[in-house]
C-alpha cells in the first residue's frame, strides 16, 4: 500500500496551502493520506474535498500519544511512505524575557522534536523515490530579534533537512526544506501583530508557495524558495556579517 503523511493544522476553507498539498499526492498514485491535526472537523472537511481515500489521525504533535498511534498503524499496515510532509509548526514575536517558558518551548518542541519524531519513524517504511518535506522558514537564514526562538528552531528545521538528505542519498530518499517568507495563512493569528511593513509588502498566497514547492521537491531539490524577495534575502544573509542584519532589524522594527 502506497501513502502519504501530512502532519499540521488544516483549514481546507482558508488555509488552501495544505489543501493544495494534500490534493497533490494524488499524482503519486496513493492508496490512502494519513492526515494529522488536533482539529477534527477540519480534518472531515478536507476529507470531503479529496478523492484518494484519507485516513484521519486527530492528535496533538505535542502528546506522544499520537506518535504511538502512527507507529502501530506503520507496523500494522506496513505501507511504502511515498511522501511524508511535516508542516506543523507555529511561532510567537516577541523578545525572550517577554514571552513565557512554556510558549517558548512548546515552539522547541512542536517545530523541531516533532519533524523529528514523526521523520524518524516513518523513514523505515520509506524507498527509493520517497520525499521528505520539511516546512522551515526564510527566518532559518538569519537569527531575528522578537523572534528568537521561532527563528532558532527553523534554523534546526534546515539543517536536519540538509543532513539528513545527504545521509538518505544512497537509498534513494530526497529531503527538501520549504523556505518562504510571510505567508497569507493563520500564523501571524498566533504569532501576533508584526507591525512591519517589510513582511506586509512580501506577503504571498500560500497556493504559490506551495506549488513551487511541490515542483522542488519532485526535482529533489534540498532548499525550496519562493519569490524574488526571498531568495535576496537569502543571498543577503550568505554576504553581509550577521551583526550588521541584527542590528539593521532592531533598528528597522
Amino acid at each position: 500500500m502506497k501513502i502519504g503523511i501530512l502532519g499540521g493544522s488544516f483549514d481546507p476553507i482558508h488555509n488552501g496551502h495544505l489543501n493544495m498539498a494534500v490534493k497533490s499526492y494524488e499524482q503519486y498514485d496513493l492508496d490512502e493520506i494519513w492526515v494529522i491535526a488536533r482539529r477534527r472537523e477540519r480534518l472531515e472537511e478536507l476529507q470531503s474535498r479529496m478523492l484518494t481515500n484519507v485516513r484521519i489521525l486527530q492528535g496533538d504533535l505535542l502528546d506522544v500519544d499520537i506518535y504511538e498511534i502512527v507507529e502501530k498503524l506503520l507496523e500494522e499496515k506496513k505501507p511504502n511512505v511515498r511522501m511524508l510532509v511535516n508542516a506543523a509548526g507555529f511561532g510567537k514575536k516577541g523578545e525572550v524575557k517577554e514571552l513565557s517558558c512554556r510558549e517558548q518551548l512548546e515552539m522547541i518542541d512542536l517545530n523541531c522534536r516533532a519533524l523529528t519524531h514523526m521523520t524518524k519513524i516513518c523513514i523505515p517504511y520509506m524507498c527509493k523515490g520517497s520525499r521528505i518535506v520539511n516546512l522551515a522558514s526564510a527566518a532559518a537564514f538569519c537569527p531575528q530579534p522578537s523572534f528568537s526562538v521561532y527563528a532558532s528552531t527553523k534554523s534546526y528545521v534546515l539543517s536536519f533537512s540538509r543532513s539528513l538528505r545527504t545521509e538518505l542519498a544512497k537509498d534513494g530518499i530526497y529531503v527538501t526544506a520549504v523556505c518562504p517568507g510571510p505567508v497569507d495563512t493563520e500564523f501571524f493569528e498566533t504569532s501576533g501583530k508584526q507591525d512591519n511593513p517589510m513582511k506586509e509588502a512580501t506577503m504571498v498566497k500560500p497556493e504559490a508557495v506551495v506549488k513551487q514547492a511541490l515542483i522542488d521537491a519532485r526535482d529533489g531539490k534540498d532548499v525550496s524558495i519562493y519569490g524574488a524577495a526571498m531568495k535576496a534575502t537569502k543571498a543577503a544573509t550568505k554576504i553581509l556579517p550577521h551583526r550588521l542584519l541584527l542590528d539593521a532589524m532592531d533598528k528597522f522594527w
